[in-house]
């Protein structure tokens, strides 16, 4: 049996692994969950899962639920606040694997404290790759940690690889391995069809309603500027150990093939499944077994096309911005993954027009290409100077263009 460790567990990673798990409670047991402010959430995970140890990283929602698990008699859970019982939790003793499903930055600490326990670790948080690149492939490879991939691209990326390269992840020789290419693919959002010039009119809301997937606000955004995929490129860079001219992305409207792999002979090895977290979740969790997900297989009678399309980087700046900064250098891509956070939550709050996440996010990386960029350490400094510069950009040039926009008559 499998003792985990969910960092997220109230977000849709989380409670989609949750969804897995139920299927299988002779396989998995839960030692831990965390979560930032959503208490009765996790009051209900707690009543069903009964774990041990519960993080909420916000203090005030931690007395809240220390008090009503108390009120329902469950007051043996232990629960903690912080981000440093974050880091407690990931490296704990009593569990062997950790689902890395933190959104943002904020994962970057104790999903390197799983990695540095030698756990197995299931990583859904891209940023704490595409933040440190170089410097969590070291830990892996130091500490004797497995890392297995759940964004449904890379996951679909390495079911598509010979077993030697799936061993060797983060330092796997492609080439040797007779792989000319990876295609990753995606949607291209809901704004996929929609003229270039409606861009900046268009609303939160719109930006958060995906064709296709069903995700958190934050992600959803990237999905439509296509930062999501561009953090999946250069995720891909570090977890297959490969060239960015070596990476091709294929907008593919259906999300049924999840990613591809190019071989020299002239193959190329899809992976395809219904657009569901629960899959790759599932393949992580059992890995190199396989297990129910509790996802209905791909009817094929009933998919209409599958259809694919090259990428318009006018439509998606924000995507060309990733490959640069991939190209660039380490820090290039800490900066720009802090600069998008940083304008998608002012987009979030209608702070800033749509056109103006890319705007923010290459001032950003600019500024701060040309960094050192080689400790843990140095990458949370970075990331909290880059926070700090974007907000004061937001603030001093942006804060009233949404605004504008919205008296000329946008939505």
């Amino acid at each position: 049996m499998r003792k985990l460790c969910i960092l997220g567990s109230t977000g849709s990673i989380g409670v989609n692994t949750l969804d897995v798990v139920r299927l299988h409670p002779e396989m998995f047991s839960i030692e831990s969950l965390s979560a930032n402010t959503r208490v009765d959430e996790m009051l209900a995970q707690c009543q069903e899962f009964t774990p041990t140890v519960v993080v909420m990283v916000n203090e005030t929602s931690a007395k809240l639920l220390k008090e009503k698990l108390h009120t329902i008699g469950l007051s043996q859970i232990t629960v903690r606040s912080g981000t440093q019982a974050l880091i407690d939790i990931a490296r704990e003793s009593t569990t062997d694997t950790v689902m890395a499903a933190i959104v943002g930055a904020s994962g970057l600490l104790p999903t390197m404290a799983a990695v540095e326990a030698g756990k197995r670790v299931l990583l859904a948080n891209k940023e704490a790759l595409v933040t440190s690149g170089a410097i969590f492939i070291d830990a892996v490879e130091k500490y004797g940690a497995e890392l297995l991939p759940i964004d449904s691209e890379h996951n679909a990326i390495f079911q598509c690889l010979p077993s030697m390269a799936q061993k060797t992840l983060g330092r796997c020789d492609l080439a040797s391995n007779g792989i000319s290419k990876i295609l990753l693919t995606g949607s291209g959002g809901p704004f996929r069809t929609l003229p270039i010039e409606q861009l900046e009119h268009v609303t939160p809301a719109q930006a958060c309603a995906h064709p296709n997937w069903d995700m958190g606000r934050k992600i959803s955004v990237d999905s439509a500027t296509m930062m999501n995929k561009g953090l999946e490129f250069i995720e891909a860079k570090w977890l297959f150990n490969i060239e960015p001219d070596d990476i091709k992305v294929v907008l593919h409207p259906q999300s049924t093939i999840h990613s591809m792999v190019q071989y020299k002979d002239g193959s190329v090895i899809a992976q395809m499944g219904n657009p569901d977290m629960r899959t790759p979740i599932a393949h992580a969790l059992a890995f190199p077994d396989r297990i129910t997900a509790g996802v209905a297989p791909l009817d094929f009678f009933n998919t209409k096309a599958f259809e694919f399309e090259d990428v318009n980087y006018q439509k998606y700046p924000n995507l060309k911005l990733a490959i640069d900064a991939c190209k660039s250098g380490q820090a290039a891509c800490t900066a720009l993954n802090a600069a998008n956070e940083i304008s998608v939550d002012a987009f979030l709050n209608e702070k800033i027009k749509f056109t103006d996440i890319a705007k923010i996010n290459e001032t950003s990386m600019n500024k701060f290409v040309s960094e050192r960029v080689t400790s843990i350490d140095e990458v949370v400094s970075l990331d909290f100077r880059v926070r700090e510069f974007s907000r004061d950009l937001i603030a001093s040039d942006y804060s009233n263009s949404n605004k504008e926009v919205n008296a000329k008559g946008g939505k």
